[in-house]
């Protein structure tokens, strides 16, 4: 074997990689090549008219990209970038290098196992790992297929039994240099750039909210120093400051930080500053985290039909009334202020996606599938196991036994923003 290619899919970072590091140990064990590629996709229209990555999302995993290549040409290597259908692109990569093995991590959601399974059915070893969990799957207190369905029974199992999370490991410095006859072909992309926008929770134009992984680190030492963890369960539910919560969830989605990395900072920090209820709750959204995708291991495809697992009729859908949703054009100010937000910055809070969510499901009668397309294409911070579940959770379709939630968008807006800043801050697009 001459190369083993290493695809990075949602694991942009070279530090807690176990999928990457299995691909240094092969390549030293055969003697061989390590070929580091990363395929960008070809932009695609949802079937609701829209493109499915919109410019703020572009733009994110676009400096993750080049956060990752630049790390990479330190290292000593350079990464491969790709362009087109991963089921096209790699296959003929491999060929021109002689490889038959690809490495990559294992994501539990249709598209990309129908992408390793056209890999495989091209003839080539696809080794996958499982790593985008805080905990792993085979230390937990059930088989996947017997993970409760309800969230709170799993949080229970896990801590009564005192599952930790593996030990994120150090990652690689040095890496050897590509064959020489891809050191001068297939340049990296050019980041596409996007509007500022002052009034953003999350201002991925500037350096420091980049997608990088030296961003990520950057970020996560900044916000323990700052002793953050103490009053997240306070500000969590705020709708628009930057230091309301945490802000990982961006690099999570690409994977320029891992969930173990988070909890070895945070096991540290409350070593050094004491827990509380407030620094508990970072590990309780983590669990979130993992138990949706979990949830994509035991069910599969079935989160992704029409009635999800429920085997009911397909959801309505008024299109007239999901644009007005979608361009923030409802006559409901509170749910307009957050959709312009969106579609402006690619990020709102977490308690906005809540509202907005009921509002186009519960309000209006829409297909809770137009809106998890809606937000696919405009966050920075999609990540496909955490939407899917949270619309279905939103609808009713998924496991949760109030069979939906219904967010009442007056008493949200009473709640939340009392005093009508955030509306007023997003009167305007």
């Amino acid at each position: 074997m001459t190369a083993i290619i290493y695809w990075f899919r949602n694991d942009l970072r070279l530090h807690d990689n176990p999928a990457f590091e299995k691909a240094c140990c092969l390549a030293e064990q055969d003697r061989c090549e390590l070929v580091p590629v990363y395929c960008h996709a070809t932009e695609q229209t949802t079937r609701w008219a829209f493109p499915r990555t919109g410019p703020h999302r572009r733009h994110f995993v676009s400096t993750a990209v080049a956060g990752l290549s630049e790390a990479i040409t330190s290292a000593g290597s350079r990464l491969i970038e790709l362009t087109g259908p991963c089921a096209e692109a790699l296959p003929a990569l491999a060929r021109s290098l002689g490889a038959e093995r690809i490495v990559c991590e294992t994501i539990a959601a249709p598209e990309e196992e129908d992408e390793v399974a056209a890999l495989r059915q091209a003839g080539i070893t696809v080794d996958e790992v499982w790593q985008s969990t805080l905990l792993e799957p085979g230390t937990l207190p059930f088989a996947s297929k017997d993970l409760p369905d309800v969230f709170t029974e799993f949080r229970r199992a896990v801590e009564k039994a005192a599952i930790r999370p593996r030990r994120a490991l150090a990652g690689r410095d040095r890496l050897p240099p590509l064959p020489t006859g891809l050191m001068h072909s297939r340049t990296s992309k050019s980041i596409p750039s996007v509007t500022p926008d002052p009034r953003s929770a999350f201002p991925c134009s500037r350096p420091e909210f980049h997608g990088s992984e030296s961003a990520a680190i950057a970020h996560l030492r900044r916000y323990m120093a700052r002793q953050l963890p103490h009053s997240y369960k306070s500000t969590r539910n705020k709708l628009a400051g930057i230091d309301d919560s945490s802000k990982f969830s961006p690099w999570l989605a690409v994977g320029a930080l891992s969930a173990p990395q988070i909890h070895a900072h945070l096991v540290t920090f409350e070593a050094e500053h004491g827990a509380s209820e407030s620094s508990y709750w970072l590990w309780f959204e983590l669990l979130w985290r993992d138990y949706f995708r979990l949830l994509q291991r035991k069910y599969g495809r079935r989160l992704f039909r029409a009635s999800g697992l429920k085997g009911n009729a397909s959801p309505p859908h008024d299109t007239s009334a999901f644009e007005r949703w979608r361009c923030g054009q409802t006559g409901h100010a509170l749910t307009d202020a957050g959709m312009r937000e969106l579609a402006a910055t690619g990020y709102i809070s977490n308690r906005m996606r809540q509202i907005v969510a009921s509002y186009l499901i519960h309000e209006l009668g829409c297909d809770w599938r137009a809106g998890a397309a809606w937000f696919e294409s405009c966050l920075i911070d999609f990540d496909i196991c955490s939407n899917q579940g949270n619309w279905l959770y939103i609808a009713g379709y998924g496991t949760d036994p109030r069979g939906g939630r219904r967010f009442n968008p007056d008493k949200q807006a009473a709640e939340h923003d009392p005093d009508g800043n955030y509306r007023a801050l997003w009167s305007a697009p």
